[in-house]
């Protein structure tokens, strides 16, 4: 068949293995999909397969207890060869759909098509619904997990098995687009007392700064029409000022319809490959260049230190961490390099996410971990199940266990990428010189981040809750390093 005439929408999910260890890979175990037609939203074909793997013994008790699929159930199951045909069938020259498969549905069919020796099918586009809800829907349902969303709209229990999973994906798609829908038609004499409706997320008396009266219009806004003019976000309200909304819909310009899946595809595919992880960078408090603010540990006084709730992406909150009503910021001296540059996962352009492991001072570790049970509670307390990851992270009955990770992030620069990171080398008669990087070189980072090396590091604290894990990234703004 043309592609181009493949008008369908291919909701697909995968279930894998889950690695018991470094280095080891996931094996695909079911692959399931559902052709949707787009302008009804309705199903048209269905297709569903367990998968043998190559090697049983994958299949372990943490693989059974997540999706249930044991290894008597895969052993009579046709290879991913047997299928491949049918698969690259229902994927090929099609608009993908699914819940978070931009970073693993995807990349797990590509990795079974390679080990076959196959060609892998490619997209007309991509509908990640992680990315497009957490955009339009924001958290009022708490976390993003299919299984929160599920439980929100009162759709039942989610099997983590691939057919079941996608119907699912689909029918939490059409309750979102009806509240949005709903929303956006709303006369605006209802739209206020839509806004006050109570929130989802829960919060603790200690947490009122951060409740709906005072970001209101952050949380709850119909269609992100009342929160962003011209794409840009609201400048939160200061003090007790009722937040100015402005529409830049004008009252005789048509409104997009949440019920057209074309234009989601089309929504998608303008700005698809910026994640809420990668924000978190890129969002950064800004007026880093002259590294004022940065506290080194000795200067935090941990009971000046909390974690609020502050308004961020299109109707969503994100956690702060403060220290005497400024964000909290720190610096540290000659952090020795426990690992070098490592660069081994990608973001969806394909440039490596980079980082260094570092054996923090007993001072800094203890700031981190104040900071670390700062934002876990308050996480809990707004409702987040995401697995929580130390900041620090310590190994037991090994000297000098303690080790912290720090990301070296890069932004586009036309066709390339730089560091945002600026970074300097430290000569051993004291003279400072900035390191000037044309575009992302590992190699290049690889001779400076050599373990052993010092570093004196200025970084961010950024607290992310992203696809099932939350914590604390630091991230780097400004290195400097000791030859």
């Amino acid at each position: 068949m043309d592609s181009d005439n493949r008008s369908e929408i291919a909701f697909f999910d995968v279930e894998t293995s889950v690695p018991s260890r470094v280095g080891q890979g996931f094996a695909l175990l079911e692959f399931g999909s559902i052709l949707v037609c787009p302008q009804k939203l309705v199903e048209i074909h269905s297709y569903s397969t367990l998968v043998r793997p190559t090697d049983l013994s994958v299949v372990s008790v943490a693989s059974v207890r997540c999706n249930g699929i044991t290894r008597d159930a895969v052993a009579a199951a046709p290879s991913f060869a047997d299928v491949a045909d049918k698969v690259f069938d229902i994927l090929n020259g099609r608009v993908w759909a699914g819940h978070n498969i931009v970073r693993f549905d995807c990349v797990r069919i590509r990795e079974a098509f390679a080990a076959i020796g196959r060609t892998a099918p490619e997209p007309k586009g991509t509908i990640d619904s992680l990315a497009l809800l957490t955009q339009k829907f924001g958290r009022r349902a708490g976390n993003m997990k299919m299984a929160t969303l599920a439980t929100y709209f009162g759709l039942g229990k989610q099997t983590h098995r691939s057919l079941d999973d996608v119907r699912m994906n689909l029918e939490v798609l059409k309750y979102c687009a009806t509240v949005l829908f709903l929303e956006s038609s709303l006369p605006d004499i209802l739209i206020a007392s839509s806004m006050a409706s109570p929130s989802t997320t829960r919060r603790s008396p200690s947490n009122r700064r951060a409740s709906l009266g005072e970001t209101i219009v952050y949380t709850n806004s119909p269609s992100s029409v009342l929160t962003f003019a011209n794409n840009q976000p609201l400048s939160p309200p200061s003090g007790n000022a009722e937040p100015e909304v402005q529409n830049p819909i004008g009252p005789n310009t048509e409104k997009p319809d949440p019920f057209n899946m074309l234009q989601l595809i089309d929504q998608m595919n303008v700005e698809p490959d910026t994640t809420m992880e990668e924000r978190l960078v890129l969002e950064s408090p800004e007026g880093c260049s002259s590294y004022d603010g940065f506290l080194e540990p000795d200067e935090v006084l941990i009971p000046s230190m909390t974690a609020t709730l502050v308004p961020y992406y299109r109707g969503s909150q994100k956690i702060q961490l403060v220290h005497k009503d400024v964000i909290l910021q720190l610096c540290c001296a000659k952090l020795k390099v426990r690992f070098g540059v490592s660069s081994k996962f990608v973001d969806h352009a394909g440039r490596p996410r980079l980082s260094i492991v570092l054996d923090p001072s007993p001072s800094l570790s203890l700031v981190l971990d104040a900071c670390d049970h700062l934002a876990q509670r308050l996480s809990v307390e707004s409702g987040s199940s995401s697995e929580w990851r130390p900041v620090v992270t310590r190994k037991i009955n090994f000297l000098n266990s303690s080790t912290i990770r720090l990301h070296i992030p890069s932004v586009a620069n036309g066709d390339n990428a730089i560091y945002s990171t600026e970074m300097y080398q430290k000569e051993a008669s004291g003279n400072t010189q900035k390191l000037v990087f044309s575009r992302l070189d590992t190699t290049e980072l690889d001779s400076l981040f050599v373990p052993g090396t010092l570093v004196d590091a200025f970084f961010s604290l950024d607290v992310y809750d992203y696809q099932q894990y939350a914590g604390i990234r630091l991230v780097a703004k400004k290195l400097i390093i000791h030859s």
